[in-house]
C-alpha cells in the first residue's frame, strides 16, 4: 500500500503520504500561537500523519487575513511555535509552515463573524495588492504595491523563513492560492500592472520567483520547499493549468521540491465544479508535464481514494483538510481500512 511508505524530499523522510493540510484557525493573539494550536497541531500528529502544515502563517501584520491570523513577523511568535514544533516532531511528524500574506483579502473577520471586511472602527488596516482592485463589491480597495512595498514583501518572507528555521519547522510551504498575494500577482484578472511585475506571464511571475529565490537563500539545502498554487481561476481569461505547468517548470529549478496543487479563490462567485477528488486531474497534470513532485487536496474523505491517488501516480502526497477536522485521527483510521499496520503510540497501544 503506497499511501503508507515513506516519502523522501532532500534529507526529510515522511513516514507516510498523508499530509495534514494548512487550516486557518483564526485564534492568535497578535499573530501569536496558543493552547489551541498546541492541541490542535499536537492532535494530529498524534494522529498518524506524515507531515502537518500551520495554517497560512503570516510573514507580517499587514499579510494577515484576519486580526486571528498566527504569524512569524516577530520573535514572539517565534518562540511560541517550538513548544508545538517541538511535540509535533516528537510524535513523528514532519513540522510545517505555510508561509502566506493576504494581499487584497487581508483585514476581514473570522468566518465565524461573517468574514466581511473589517470596518475602520473594528480596526481596519490598509490592505495591498499588485493593483487597486478590490475583492469584491464593498470591500477595501487596496494599495497597488511599489518598488519598496514590493522589496519588502520579498524581505518579509525572508525573514519569517529565518525565523521558521529557529522556531523547529522542518518544511515550508509558499502560499500562491487562493487569491492570496502572490496568487493575485501571477493572474491577470487581479494584476493589471504595466511594469516589470505586470503583463506577461514572466512578469507576473517574477515576484513568485523573486520569493522563491529570497526564501531558498536562507531555508537550509537539506531541507524541502513547497509552493501551494491554485491550478485554475475557473474564470476565463484568468490564471490556468497550463500556466501552472510553466510555473512548475520554473520554480523547479529555483529549489522547489513540490507543488501543493489547489484551485479558485482568486474572484468571488467563480463556478467551481466541486466533487470528490476535483483538484487531482491538475496534480497529475503538473507531476507528469513539469517532472517534479506534487501534492492533491480537496474533498478527499475516503482511505480507498486517497490510496487510489498514490497508486495510480496522480500525486506524490494526499492533503487532508476538513476530514481531519472531523478525525484528527485520519490517518490511523486509513490504515486500519487499508489493513496496515501502524505503530500507536506507547500510551495507546492497550486500545491497539
Amino acid at each position: 500500500m503506497n499511501l503508507f511508505t515513506p516519502f523522501a524530499q532532500r534529507s526529510l523522510s515522511l513516514r507516510n503520504r498523508l499530509v495534514i493540510a494548512p487550516m486557518c484557525q483564526y485564534s492568535a493573539t497578535d499573530g501569536v500561537p496558543s493552547d489551541w494550536h498546541l492541541v490542535h497541531l499536537g492532535s494530529r500528529a498524534v494522529g498518524g500523519a506524515g507531515a502537518v502544515i500551520v495554517e497560512a502563517t503570516a510573514v507580517s501584520a499587514e499579510g494577515r487575513i484576519s486580526a486571528g491570523d498566527v504569524g512569524l513577523w516577530n520573535d514572539e511568535q517565534l518562540a511560541a511555535w517550538q513548544p508545538i514544533t517541538r511535540f509535533v516532531t516528537s510524535q513523528g511528524a514532519v513540522a510545517g509552515v505555510q508561509l502566506a500574506h493576504a494581499g487584497r483579502k487581508a483585514s476581514v473577520l473570522p468566518p465565524w463573524q461573517g468574514g466581511h471586511p473589517l470596518a475602520a472602527d473594528a480596526g481596519a488596516w490598509q490592505t495591498v495588492a499588485p493593483s487597486a482592485i478590490p475583492f469584491d463589491a464593498h470591500w477595501h480597495v487596496p494599495q497597488a504595491l511599489d518598488a519598496a512595498g514590493i522589496a519588502k514583501v520579498i524581505a518579509d518572507f525572508r525573514a519569517a523563513a529565518v525565523r521558521a528555521l529557529e522556531a523547529g519547522f522542518q518544511l515550508i510551504e509558499l502560499h500562491a492560492a487562493h487569491g492570496y498575494l502572490l496568487h493575485q500577482f501571477i493572474s491577470p484578472l487581479s494584476n493589471h500592472r504595466t511594469d516589470e511585475y505586470g503583463g506577461s506571464f514572466e512578469n507576473r511571475t517574477r515576484l513568485v520567483r523573486e520569493v522563491i529565490k529570497a526564501v531558498r537563500e536562507v531555508w537550509p539545502e537539506h531541507l524541502p520547499l513547497w509552493l501551494r498554487v491554485s491550478a485554475t481561476d475557473w474564470t476565463e481569461g484568468g490564471w490556468d493549468i497550463e500556466q501552472s505547468v510553466q510555473l512548475a517548470r520554473d520554480i523547479k529549478s529555483l529549489g522547489v521540491d513540490l507543488v501543493d496543487t489547489s484551485s479558485g479563490g482568486l474572484v468571488p462567485h467563480a463556478k467551481i465544479p466541486v466533487s470528490p477528488g476535483y483538484q487531482v486531474p491538475f496534480a497529475s497534470r503538473i507531476r507528469h508535464d513539469a517532472g517534479i513532485a506534487t501534492g492533491a487536496v480537496g474533498l478527499i474523505t475516503e482511505s480507498t481514494h486517497a490510496a487510489r491517488i498514490i497508486d495510480e501516480g496522480a500525486a506524490d502526497v494526499v492533503l487532508i483538510a476538513r476530514e481531519s477536522l472531523r478525525d484528527p485521527y485520519f490517518p490511523r483510521r486509513a490504515a486500519q481500512e487499508l489493513g496496515v499496520p501502524i505503530t500507536a503510540p506507547v500510551q495507546y497501544q492497550r486500545a491497539w
